[in-house]
């Protein structure tokens, strides 16, 4: 009896293709246009699927474990029902930290963000980590903590947008514009706002917009927004909105006081979160423990008020209500929220601060509102109005992405002159934190980790690029030592450009052009017979890891025509001329923007 042997496998893992269609097919899909789009779709609707999943299990946990009714959000209640329930964070917190001690020894690389993947790991996250952070936002936000759940359906969405470019072996470029369609699927499904979605994509997660990505992305937005309702996913929290009238100038001047106010609370929450963060680190609480005391202080904070828990949207929905709480009450709930928030995050629950930072900028809305009612009762400011454009405004200040934040307003209120006034404002409050702090809340994050990217623009080619694959390695070496005109014997004029002198014990000493070594006068022949007045840059070296960036900087500092390249033992292994480097960074800009602006589709079919 003969065994039928199993198919072998190649490096990658993958079982041979015997007959090619494996290959023919991927080659179909990278070629054409329209099966990016086909992928696009499908990625917006399993984004809008696991964006159902996601708000269901969630909602499902607060009924367990708070005793809120199944059409009832948790943030929206007055009271918590029973004083033991201050613990339930708590729990939460506990079981992310148990988990985690797992996670980390069986994934001990730390998970990418959609933003870290498209800037600097060309569109490439790991499912298996996006899935985890998904189920422990679940987690976090089920059991109260306050933290939003647009973190993990957009980390879940581009997760699933990478695995399908993966699967067919898409271009850089194109496995970008995925990852960016499954986060604008995201979006776009748990608001049913495709143009929110859409931009959210192209400002947070591409970087930038581009005729040639808007086509996918917003295929991927409508094709999720189409799903999520027939899913029945609930995504309106402003009831049925009528602006009582129409915006004022005098309206204009508060909302300009309200945006400089909401930058200062966005910059404050972010800062928060760091210091929470360094609190913790200077404590003796372990890691897989810190999660479960600030879970503890947020079932503290709880008590006060239950609008401090989870993401914040029956807290918010509760404020488009016409009798509200007072200015007091206003301005206590945004603090204890802020805290709230900044004490989540910063002790190790999972989620962002998207949908926090929505009602944290209602709040401000509600508050400028009454202090504008309270010192000109003769205006009557419209209170819808006002918390909506704080919404925005404070929504910018976080998570940045004005133009997402405007069409957020457009397509939740339908009030065109409204979205207009909103865009201003986004407007002013992106230059006021770029002006004075610099980053969003996810650049801030990737900035505490050492990383230098303030976008999602793709600049991993950049660091893929090193000096190692620039550099020539035929370069000559020559003790430094050596007689002036035993060098001319030994290297001819034309012979090569660039010579490495070096010393006893064979380091860099510094590089001699051989060109400047055969115009040498007679002088310098008949003075001492060495070569260490034609020597160039003997301290100014670069090293094989350096980054093509890295490597041009260095030459723009020293206006050096060439340098050399050593070891970690100071021996030269390689030269590299400032043409090159530039001539390469030139080919791979031009690269980049065809890439970006669709031009390699051209020509194919």
């Amino acid at each position: 009896m003969t065994l039928a042997a199993s198919a072998p496998t190649d490096r990658s893992g993958e079982k041979p293709d015997p007959v090619g269609i494996i290959a023919r097919w991927r080659g179909l899909v990278r070629r054409s246009e329209p099966a990016l789009i086909i992928l696009a779709i499908a990625t917006g609707l399993v984004a809008a699927v696991l964006v159902a999943l996601t708000s269901d299990a969630v909602q499902l946990l607060h009924q367990i474990c708070f005793g809120v009714p199944a059409d009832v959000r948790l943030s929206g209640e007055s009271h918590l029902h029973a004083p033991y329930l201050v613990i339930v964070p708590a729990i939460g917190g506990a079981i992310l930290g148990l988990t985690g001690i797992f996670i980390k020894r069986w994934r001990p690389r730390r998970p990418v963000d959609p933003i870290e993947a498209n800037a600097l790991h060309g569109g490439r996250m790991s499912l298996i980590d996006s899935s985890l952070i998904a189920l422990q936002t679940v987690v976090s936000c089920g059991f109260g903590a306050s933290v939003g759940l647009e973190a993990g359906y957009t980390q879940i969405g581009s997760g699933f947008g990478s695995l399908f470019g993966t699967t067919f072996r898409m271009r850089r470029s194109d496995m970008r514009t995925l990852v960016g369609c499954g986060a604008a699927g995201a979006i776009a499904a748990a608001f049913q706002a495709p143009l929110t979605g859409a931009f959210y994509g192209f400002e947070l997660i591409i970087g930038t917009y581009t005729s040639f990505g808007l086509v996918p992305v917003i295929a991927a937005s409508i094709s999720a927004v189409l799903a999520s309702r027939a899913l029945g996913i609930d995504a309106n929290f402003v009831g049925h909105f009528v602006p009582a009238r129409h915006v004022t100038p005098f309206d204009l001047v508060a909302f300009l006081s309200l945006a400089v106010a909401c930058a200062a609370v966005g910059i404050g929450v972010m800062r928060g979160v760091t210091f929470v963060e360094s609190l913790f680190k200077r404590s003796r609480v372990p890691a897989a423990a810190q999660p479960i005391a600030g879970g503890l202080l947020v079932g503290v904070l709880a008590l006060a008020s239950p609008h401090v828990l989870a993401s914040g949207h029956g807290a918010l929905a509760s404020l488009f209500q016409t009798n509200g709480p007072g200015l007091a009450l206003l301005i206590a709930i945004v603090t204890l929220k802020s805290i709230a928030s900044a004490i989540s995050i910063g002790s190790g629950f999972r989620g962002g601060l998207f949908f926090a930072s929505l009602y944290l900028g209602g709040l401000m809305g509600k508050i400028a509102c009454a202090l504008v009612l309270l010192l000109v009762p003769a205006v009557a400011p419209d209170a819808s109005t006002y918390i909506i454009v704080g919404m925005a405004a404070l929504a910018v200040a976080i998570i940045g992405a004005p133009l997402t934040m405007s069409f957020l307003a457009l397509e939740t209120t339908g009030d065109f002159s409204l979205a207009l006034v909103v865009l201003t404002i986004a407007a002013l409050v992106s230059v006021v934190v770029r002006r004075t702090f610099g980053y969003s809340f996810a650049t801030w994050r990737l900035h505490l980790r050492g990383e230098s990217i303030r976008s999602a623009q793709d600049v991993g080619w950049m660091r893929a690029l090193t000096v190692r694959e620039l550099m020539r390695t035929d370069l000559h070496v020559t003790p430094a030592s050596q007689n002036l005109k035993d060098f001319k014997k030994q290297f001819a004029l034309g012979s090569t450009n660039w010579v490495a002198g070096i010393d006893a014990a064979g380091h860099y000493a510094g590089l001699i052009n051989v060109a400047d070594a055969h115009l040498a006068d007679v002088e310098v022949e008949a003075g001492p017979p060495r070569l260490p007045q034609l020597l160039r840059e003997p301290e100014t070296v670069l090293r094989p890891e350096l980054n093509i960036k890295e490597a041009a900087d260095l030459f723009d500092r020293t206006q050096s025509e060439a340098l050399a390249v050593i070891d970690s033992d100071s021996k030269p292994i390689g030269l590299l001329t400032e043409a090159h480097v530039l001539r390469r960074y030139t080919e791979e800009l031009e690269r980049a923007r065809r890439e970006l602006v669709g031009e390699q589709w051209l020509g194919e079919s």
